[in-house]
């Protein structure tokens, strides 16, 4: 008796949605950001613009299309591009994010890689020439490209509500759902329902 073929596992449809859809908020914004805004520095020790966030989110996506276009289907978020331009050109920065919007949808029904190895860095000691503590520093962690998407849901909210706070001091409106994560989301509208509830019954 022949054992079936196993099918190719396929990328859950809402996590390319999750993404996508933060991507594209996160857009709106950039494309309405003049360039000084964009670069205006925040924080005591100046670290802080709303341009390096935006790199920041999306150097990551990137840097999970080039371990996938490598074909080594090895993945490490500390070689990320950083280029500079994404800091200082909202521009730049936004055509950059459609580009991401347009591989998130390229995904859509497409098998994934069987699997996928996360390089992670544990800082162990004193790094040597390369930046590593040493070899044993080096962790490889089993992954897929499902759970890297997940990750960079919640990374990408995560920054998107350092974003929202740094907008919100230099008087940018934004939409209450900006930067907030959907299982938030998801919890407002079950309260928002079950208080509905509550007050037609009570009515």
């Amino acid at each position: 008796m022949s054992t079936p073929a196993t099918l190719p596992s396929r990328t859950a449809p809402g996590l390319i949605e999750e993404n996508r859809l933060a991507l594209a908020q996160l857009r709106s914004l950039v494309d309405d950001l003049a360039p000084e805004a964009y670069r205006r520095v925040f924080g005591v020790h100046g670290r802080h613009t709303l341009g390096k966030h935006v790199r920041h989110i999306i150097d990551h996506y990137e840097a999970l299309i080039d371990g996938l276009e490598e074909g080594a289907e090895t993945l490490d978020y500390e070689q990320r591009r950083r280029d500079p331009a994404l800091e200082a050109w909202p521009d730049e920065a936004a055509r950059r994010l459609v580009a991401l919007e347009a591989w998130l949808s390229s995904l859509q029904g497409q098998a994934s890689p069987e699997r996928l190895t996360l390089r992670h860095c544990q800082d162990a000691g004193a790094p040597d020439h390369d930046g590593f503590a040493d070899d044993e520093a080096r962790l490889a962690l089993p992954s897929s490209l499902a759970r890297e998407l997940a990750f960079l849901a919640s990374h990408t909210v995560h920054h998107m509500a350092i974003i929202g706070l740094l907008a919100e001091q230099v008087g940018i409106a934004l939409p209450a759902s900006f930067g907030v994560h959907p299982s938030t989301l998801r919890h407002w509208q079950r309260e928002a329902a079950a208080s509905s509830g509550v007050q037609r019954r009570v009515g």
